[in-house]
């Protein structure tokens, strides 16, 4: 398929049988392709549904809107979601999620067992619960998961950033201190590059006591040398204080062995348990995708039954069929279908303007035309 012109929606339709539910079918068919497929359709067969009053499918009719607008919520959540766990392979996920015009319509036949014969028996609690369970099954998994994300970019933020701010644990070694004395101690300074020379000069007569060559350049990074050097404890004040005219900074730091092992291990432990959780999170969310999009697209088949029987009347004889439109002519489509069916609705040619694409009346937010319409909108992903 040309991705090019592909929509990543498709429009779920019903007409009236005419002679046969075949002949309506043939007829959108030739009709669509007759002008340079404008989509590729499918037939979307609904098993025969025993219909209860009218009253009790217009109840359905609201429910039913109500549990189309969360389930889809939920199957939104869940691909972002996905694309969120990938993080830098956003392509990958568009694979992991199973979305694309002969797998909706396989889906749905392969389910149909979903579903007793009679309407007001349908399981509506039956798709509610399961994607109401997946609902909440991912704000646990996500919270989770993003705890220990977020546990560990703040150790891995530590260990980046510039040397005022950033763990000094994984550069300094014992040997750059005197350790275990009563008198003297060793500290960390950062000295911007362009004051080095001033430092070198500087630094052993900025207090008293400061013990002659006792400083190294450690380490560096873009702006500045991390510098150790020692002093008697007792000038240690005065030091900090002169240092901070010359733009030398004192870093507070005391070397700890533990700690220094301890924050390391830490990282080690969340970084393995992030890989570890990884795998079966992912598989997880694909389940439940393809799961939370099965009831979706049952919900909307639904939808299309109740509509058609509210619409076209009694005895049940209609054709549903799937189109995914070309991108380029979509507004070819509507005319097309808008010429097929306009015969249906003696009002529709005072609502619709065939010439214009808006939806004529606003029926419970829903775009309005003389067929029974429903879109299914698989483009799941805001990528920001």
């Amino acid at each position: 398929q040309d991705k090019g012109t592909k929509m990543t929606e498709f429009w779920l339709i019903s007409a009236p049988g005419e002679k046969t539910c075949q002949q309506t079918w043939e007829k959108l068919h030739a009709a669509t392709t007759k002008h340079n497929n404008l989509s590729t359709n499918s037939k979307f067969n609904i098993p025969d549904l025993k219909v209860g009053t009218l009253d009790v499918l217009v109840g359905l009719s609201d429910e039913l809107a109500k549990l189309d607008a969360f389930v889809e919520s939920v199957v939104k959540k869940v691909a972002q979601y996905m694309a969120d766990v990938l993080e830098d392979s956003k392509d990958k996920v568009q694979e992991n999620l199973l979305a694309n015009g002969g797998l909706l319509e396989q889906q749905w036949q392969a389910e149909h067992k979903f579903y007793s014969s009679s309407l007001d028996t349908i399981p509506f609690l039956f798709i509610f619960k399961g994607v109401n369970q997946i609902d909440n099954d991912l704000k646990a998994r996500a919270s989770a998961y993003n705890n220990l994300k977020g546990n560990l970019q703040n150790l891995e933020r530590k260990n980046a950033g510039s040397l005022l701010t950033r763990s000094l644990a994984d550069i300094v070694k014992k040997e750059d201190f005197v350790l275990d004395s009563e008198y003297l101690v060793t500290l960390l300074v950062i000295v911007p590059k362009l004051n080095y020379n001033d430092w070198v000069k500087q630094y052993e007569t900025l207090a008293e006591m400061v013990v002659p060559r006792s400083s190294n350049v450690l380490f560096e990074d873009q702006d500045s040398y991390l510098c150790n050097v020692t002093l008697f404890r007792k000038a240690v004040d005065d030091f900090k204080h002169k240092a901070r005219e010359y733009k030398f900074m004192v870093r507070d730091f005391q070397y700890n062995e533990e700690e220094m092992k301890a924050d390391k291990e830490e990282m080690n432990r969340l970084s393995t348990d992030k890989k570890k959780q990884f795998g079966p999170l992912v598989r997880w969310l694909k389940v439940n995708f393809s799961e939370a999009f099965i009831a979706w697209i049952h919900v909307k088949a639904l939808r299309v039954f109740v509509e058609s029987v509210l619409r076209y009347g009694l005895p049940v004889n209609f054709q549903a069929m799937l189109l995914q439109p070309n991108k380029k002519t979509m507004k070819k489509l509507r005319e097309v279908l808008y010429d097929l069916y306009k015969h249906l609705d003696s009002s529709a040619a005072a609502i619709i303007d065939a010439t214009m694409d808006i939806p004529g009346l606003n029926l419970s937010q829903q775009e309005y035309y003389p067929y029974v319409y429903y879109k299914i909108d698989c483009n799941l992903l805001e990528f920001k």
